[in-house]
């Protein structure tokens, strides 16, 4: 049983979109659904639904999307937890880049948690929030 759904989630997409499945899915939590709306905004993933089992187990399919029709490339090479649950990691809006190296050379995208929900960093910054850094995807 896992603690974490939001590193199980970010595995289980990574290791899908290396195996070039076409789909997969999570459990249901609402800061899963939060970051899968940030992901499919930004065009990390095609869509996802919800799905409840006959077993009451609620459950997120997430289909992935990749480059080229025919070979399968993701669209991501790094999908990594930044704020685990035993070492949180927040930061104010200007030091977004401070915190992420990779981000000072505006490529991927850092996921935030703020006072006003779950947003990319770009976003965040526009908005002047800053908060805690769930994950990156680049």
């Amino acid at each position: 049983m896992t603690t974490d759904l939001v590193s199980d989630m970010l595995t289980r997409i990574r290791n899908a979109s290396l195996a070039k499945h076409s789909f997969t899915r999570v459990k249901f939590s609402n800061l899963n659904l939060a970051i899968l709306k940030v992901l499919a905004s930004e065009g990390y993933i095609k869509s996802y639904s919800f799905e409840e089992a006959e077993n009451n187990a609620h459950t997120i399919k997430i289909i992935l999307k990749y480059k080229g029709w025919w070979i399968k490339k993701p669209l991501f090479s790094i999908l990594k937890r930044i704020s685990k649950p035993g070492l949180r990691v927040f930061s104010s809006y200007k030091d977004f880049n401070n915190r992420l190296s990779v981000l000072k050379y505006e490529q991927g995208t850092a996921i935030i948690s703020t006072s006003s929900g779950v947003m990319s960093h770009i976003k965040a910054g526009k908005l002047k929030k800053g908060g805690e850094i769930l994950c990156y995807i680049g």
